[in-house]
C-alpha cells in the first residue's frame, strides 16, 4: 500500500455522478460566496495591526504583495476546478495528482486554515458586537465576553458572543445550502456598500502628512518585555504575511464546486474575479485608513488604545462622525456572519470529501436527503469550533489560519504543475497562462511569507502537521478506499 497513490480521475468523476449534494449555485452566488469569505476580518479588524506593528502607511503595499501571492494560488485553483469540480479544494487536487499522503497533508492543513479561520472570525465577531451594544449603551460582563487568557478577574470567564454566532450560523446551514446562499448574497451586497462607502467618505477626512514617511524607517516597537521588527522593507513582507488572513476565502468557492451547476466554468470565474475585487477594495481601505489616521495612533498602549481593535470605526470616531463608525459597526457586524458562514461550509466540505475517501470517519460524509447538506458533519464541527472561539485568545488563531492557507496554496501551485506535465491531454476547461513561471512564483511567495510568520505560529502549525502524519499512519491508511480496487465503486 503505497503512501503516493493517486485517486483515478474515473473514481471522482463516479462520485460526482453519484453525489447527493444539491447543486443550486450559479456563478454569481459562487462569486458572492467567495468575496463573502475575504471580506471581513481583514479590512475591519487587521488593518489596525498591520499599519501599527508591521507596514505603516505601506501597508497598501503589503496587500498589494499578497494580492499577488494569492493571484498565482488563484490560477492554479482555477485550472483544477476545471478539471476535478469536486467538493473537497486543494485536497482533492492533490489526491488526484501528487499521491494519498500529500493529499492528507493537504487535507489536514485544510482542516488548520478553515477551523482556525472559523474560530477567528468567530472572536472578531464578538467584538464588533460588543462595540455595538455599547453604542446603545448595554455592557456585558468581561466574564461573559473574554476568553480565559485574556480575562482580568477571577474565576469562570468564556467568549459567549463568539459561542452563541457559531451555533447560529450552523443552523443556517443545516436547513440547506440555497438558503444559506441567499442570506449570504444579501449580507455581501451590504458589507461591500459599507467598504464603499469608507472608502468614499473616508477621503473627506484624509491628511495627507499621515502618509509621510509612506514606508517609515526600519525600527522596533517594544512592549513591556518583548521586541517586534517593523517598518522598513522587512516590515511590508511581514505586514503581507501577518494580513494574509484577510485573503482566506477565494479558495472556499472550489470547496463548493460539488453544489455548483456548472462547475467546470462558473468556478474558475467565481474564483478570480472575487479576488481580484477584494483585492482592489483592500488596497483602497488601507490608504484610507492609514490617511485618516497615523499609523502610530494604532498603538494599543498608546491615546487610542481601542483603536486597533476595531480600526475602521474608530478612524471615524476619532475624524469627529460618529455616525459613520455606527454604520461600519453594523456593517462589520452583520458582515463578518458571512466570512463565517462560508468557512464553516467549505470545512464541511473537504470533510465530506476526506470521508468519501475514507481517511475520516464515515459520519463526516452523510448526506442529509431532504436539505442536501452534511448536517451530522455540521453539527459535530459547530460544536468544536464555537468551543474553542469562547476559550482562546484571537491572535493565536488568526496566525496558525495564515500558515494553513498558504500551505495549502504552496501545495496547489505544486499540483497543478505535475498534473499538466503528467496528463497534459486532460481536458481543461480553463488553463494558467506561461504554468512554469506562475506556478514557481506561487511556490517561492507563498513559502516565502511562511517563513515570515511568527515563530510561535510556525511551531504551532509543524506540530499539527506531525499530529497529521500520526493520524494519517494509524487510522487512515488503513481504511483508505485505495486498498480496495472496488472501494470508489460501492
Amino acid at each position: 500500500m503505497s503512501i503516493w497513490r493517486v485517486k483515478p480521475i474515473s473514481a471522482f468523476e463516479a462520485d460526482m455522478k453519484k453525489s447527493d449534494l444539491k447543486r443550486v449555485l450559479g456563478k454569481w452566488s459562487l462569486t458572492a460566496i467567495g468575496v463573502g469569505a475575504i471580506i471581513g476580518g481583514g479590512i475591519f479588524v487587521l488593518t489596525g495591526t498591520g499599519a501599527y506593528y508591521h507596514a505603516g502607511p505601506a501597508l497598501a503595499i503589503s496587500f498589494i504583495i499578497a494580492g499577488i501571492a494569492c493571484v498565482f494560488a488563484a490560477l492554479c485553483y482555477s485550472e483544477f476546478a476545471s478539471i476535478l469540480p469536486v467538493e473537497g479544494s486543494a485536497y482533492a487536487y492533490a489526491y488526484g495528482t501528487i499521491g494519498e499522503i500529500f493529499a492528507w497533508i493537504i487535507g489536514w492543513g485544510l482542516i488548520l486554515e478553515y477551523a482556525m479561520g472559523s474560530m477567528t472570525v468567530a472572536v472578531s465577531w464578538s467584538g464588533y458586537f460588543n462595540k455595538l451594544l455599547k453604542l446603545f449603551h448595554i455592557k456585558l460582563p468581561e466574564w461573559l465576553t473574554t476568553d480565559p487568557a485574556s480575562y482580568t478577574g477571577e474565576g469562570f470567564s468564556m467568549n459567549l458572543p463568539a459561542f452563541l454566532i457559531v451555533i447560529l450560523v450552523i443552523s443556517l446551514l443545516i436547513k440547506g445550502t440555497k438558503s444559506a446562499a441567499k442570506a449570504n448574497n444579501a449580507i455581501v451586497i451590504l458589507k461591500v456598500s459599507a467598504v464603499i462607502f469608507v472608502i468614499i467618505a473616508g477621503l473627506f477626512f484624509i491628511n495627507t502628512a499621515n502618509w509621510s514617511p509612506f514606508i517609515p524607517e526600519a525600527t522596533q516597537i517594544i512592549e513591556k518585555e518583548t521586541t517586534h521588527n517593523a517598518y522598513g522593507i522587512g516590515g511590508i513582507v511581514s505586514g503581507a504575511a501577518a494580513i494574509f488572513f484577510a485573503y482566506v476565502g477565494f479558495d472556499a468557492v472550489s470547496t463548493q464546486a460539488g453544489e455548483a451547476i456548472n462547475p467546470k466554468k462558473d468556478v474558475p470565474f467565481a474564483i478570480i474575479a472575487s479576488l481580484l475585487v477584494c483585492t482592489t477594495l483592500y488596497i483602497l481601505v488601507s490608504l484610507v485608513l492609514t490617511g485618516m489616521m497615523n499609523y502610530q495612533d494604532f498603538n494599543p498602549l498608546g491615546k487610542y488604545p481601542e483603536a486597533i481593535k476595531a480600526p475602521v470605526a474608530y478612524a471615524f470616531d476619532i475624524a469627529g462622525q460618529p455616525w459613520a463608525g455606527f454604520i461600519i459597526t453594523v456593517a462589520a457586524t452583520i458582515g463578518l456572519v458571512s466570512v463565517l458562514m462560508v468557512m464553516i461550509m467549505g470545512q464541511s466540505r473537504i470533510f465530506l470529501g476526506m470521508s468519501k475517501d475514507g481517511l475520516i470517519p464515515s459520519v463526516f460524509s452523510k448526506v442529509n436527503p431532504i436539505s442536501g447538506t452534511p448536517k451530522t458533519n455540521l453539527m459535530i464541527l459547530g460544536a468544536i469550533i464555537a468551543t474553542v472561539a469562547a476559550f482562546t485568545p484571537i491572535n493565536k488563531l488568526a496566525d496558525m489560519t495564515s500558515f494553513g492557507t498558504l500551505f495549502a496554496f504552496t501545495m496547489v501551485c505544486i499540483a497543478v504543475w505535475i498534473l499538466r506535465v503528467k496528463q497534459p491531454g486532460l481536458n481543461r476547461t480553463f488553463k494558467v497562462p506561461a504554468l512554469p513561471v506562475i506556478a514557481v512564483l506561487g511556490i517561492a511567495i507563498n513559502t516565502y511569507l511562511i517563513i515570515n510568520l511568527s515563530l510561535d505560529a510556525q511551531l504551532l502549525s509543524l506540530g499539527w502537521l506531525l499530529i497529521g502524519i500520526i493520524v494519517y499512519f494509524g487510522y487512515s491508511k488503513q481504511r483508505s478506499k485505495l486498498n480496495d480496487a472496488k472501494g470508489f465503486e460501492e
